[in-house]
């Protein structure tokens, strides 16, 4: 994963003038949730080089988001999007990852199912839960729902096994770029549910958790991030 890191650094550097423009504001009437408003969790993972996005299957409403019937039945769901010819290798290359940036190419929807909690599952993973309006979450799960490919008949496509057990890749709608990475994505389904969060310059998965940190209650830490915290202290 070395190879996409230096090619998100790439990105960093191009697009860092254009995000100096200032921060979202939170969507009125979406987020925060008012008082005693019903709220629905949702949880941020830090993979390092990506982020994804994990929510409780029985939040979401009936066809909000494709079934995904090929999954084994399941408490939670997490996706994540990206590159498809990058996500879905086994070893992905530096020329791969230059690639992906600097040319519009396929992008694939990775889909996990999964019983919690979030944390025992994604051990050694930065998670971040954060309290959204159901408004707020509603609107997510149309953007993740929106984010699949569909045939004629509205139906999706499965491209192959996850990279877990219970995972399977979709196809995407939208194509991966230079200012649509796996980052921007996490950022632009965040926003959609009112969140300040600026997608623009959410190029890293460090960058994506900065954001989202005040907005919530981090309920993993990894280690090496615990250990800089300390030595600072």
């Amino acid at each position: 994963m070395n190879a996409l890191r230096a090619a998100v650094a790439l990105v960093g550097l191009m697009v860092f003038g254009a995000a100096a423009a200032g921060c979202a504001q939170s969507i009125e009437g979406l987020y925060p949730p008012a008082p005693a408003e019903l709220v629905k969790p949702i949880y941020v993972i830090n993979h390092g080089w990506h982020t994804g996005i994990a929510v409780r299957r029985a939040d979401i409403r009936e066809g909000a988001w494709p079934e995904p019937v090929d999954l084994a039945d399941s408490e939670y769901l997490e996706v994540g999007w990206g590159n498809r010819e990058f996500y879905m290798a086994t070893e992905g290359t530096l020329g791969m990852a230059l690639k992906a940036v600097l040319w519009p190419s396929p992008a694939v929807l990775h889909v996990v199912g999964f019983d919690g909690p979030v944390q025992q599952f994604f051990p050694a993973r930065e998670i971040v839960e954060i309290l959204v309006s159901e408004r707020g979450f509603e609107r997510l799960a149309a953007f993740i729902g929106d984010a699949y490919a569909k045939d004629g008949s509205g139906g999706t496509t499965v491209l192959g096994g996850g990279q877990y057990a219970n995972s399977r890749f979709y196809a995407a709608r939208e194509r991966y770029s230079l200012l649509k990475t796996c980052n921007t994505w996490t950022a632009r389904a965040l926003r959609s549910a009112g969140l300040p969060i600026t997608p623009l310059y959410a190029v890293s998965a460090g960058n994506v958790m900065a954001q989202t940190r005040p907005l919530g209650r981090r309920i993993s830490v990894p280690l090496a991030i615990t250990t800089r915290s300390e030595s600072r202290s």
